[in-house]
């Protein structure tokens, strides 16, 4: 237990301040921990963690990037007329077309950001405006209907009848969810290419001197979320059976601030997939059960900022120390 304070010690608080929210939740409303809740919950946020493991990536290479949201968006509506163009299509050249598509659109960050030197914020700002505008010109801010059977008919991967007659089941983005955790940990943990990525966000001038391509780092980085990205985005339509131009707007700066509290240093350098997932799931928990308890859905983004604030403010307290300490008390 002390070992995995040690190791990962914003984790462990997370972890911890999860617990204390569920059971709290759990006595203000019977609703909460049930089966059919807690599908309900993996299923409506798979797509957010998708895209938080991809920004994880960029934000351990030290940069950040708020265009992903509107970059699913694109990917989206580009789908639709490449899947009309060959007649159809599967799920196996649907993911294929769709990490393609946005690995494409996060190549063009990583390339501005490295070619001009202008740091990641501000390319990714523009790229968002840039997208979402051509976007919405192209399209009209038409909405699509008219999606392949393949990819709006709901794929159920279990399901169960609980005993008061209610459905708990769980779809295909939460599968594609945990490939896409599993995959950023071997990117991050197991390989070279990880290490450095790591190297490069905490210390960019000494990687530099020790002969990491800088220029490589960033377009894995920005790749990885742009493809992540994509993946998401054609999940999302799986779920909602439809494309809209602006839905996914707004939802970058959530993903963010999942991301960010779970332990992802926004000077790079930091961060983990559970950690991550944690954070997801703690801003899901917290909306959810606010949901349930009949308060009002503009009080979610107070609450939510309150958590982050306070997470963000004991962010360096140490657990491990605690314990140290109080082993040193008792001897």
């Amino acid at each position: 237990m002390r070992s995995f304070l040690r190791a990962y010690p914003t984790e462990a608080k997370l972890l911890a301040v999860l617990i204390v929210i569920c059971a709290a939740l759990s006595v203000a409303s019977p609703d909460f921990l049930t089966l059919v809740n807690f599908t309900s919950l993996l299923n409506n946020n798979a797509v957010n963690v998708i895209w938080a493991v991809g920004l994880l990536v960029v934000l351990i290479a030290g940069g950040i990037d708020i265009s992903f949201a509107v970059a699913a968006s694109v990917v989206q509506y580009l789908c639709v007329y490449a899947f009309a163009a060959i007649g159809g299509g599967n799920w196996a050249i649907g993911f294929l077309f769709a990490g393609g598509i946005g690995l494409a659109l996060g190549l063009i960050n990583a390339f501005l950001i490295h070619q001009f030197r202008i740091i990641s914020i501000v390319v990714t700002i523009s790229t968002f405006n840039a997208f979402f505008g051509l976007l919405m010109f192209f399209s009209a801010g038409r909405f699509l209907y008219n999606l392949p059977s393949w990819w709006s008919s709901r794929v159920i991967l279990w399901e169960y009848q609980t005993a008061n007659g209610t459905w708990a089941e769980l779809i295909l983005p939460v599968a594609v969810m945990a490939a896409a955790m599993l995959a950023t940990w071997v990117l991050i943990r197991r390989t070279t290419t990880g290490r450095q990525l790591y190297a490069f966000g905490d210390n960019p001038e000494g990687a530099r001197r020790a002969g990491i391509p800088i220029g490589l780092m960033q377009a894995i980085a920005f790749g990885w979320c742009g493809m992540m990205a994509g993946i998401g985005g054609l999940m999302q339509t799986h779920i909602t059976k439809e494309v809209v131009p602006n839905a996914l707007v707004g939802r970058e700066l959530e993903v963010l601030a999942a991301v960010v509290l779970g332990g992802a240093r926004l000077g790079g350098g930091r961060g983990s997939v559970l950690g991550c997932f944690l954070g997801v799931l703690l801003v899901a928990v917290t909306q959810n059960g606010l949901n349930l308890l009949g308060v009002s859905p503009y009080a979610f983004k107070m609450v939510v900022g309150i958590i982050i604030l306070l997470a963000i403010s004991t962010s360096n307290l140490d657990p491990s120390k605690w314990f140290q300490e109080r082993k040193g008390e008792r001897s």
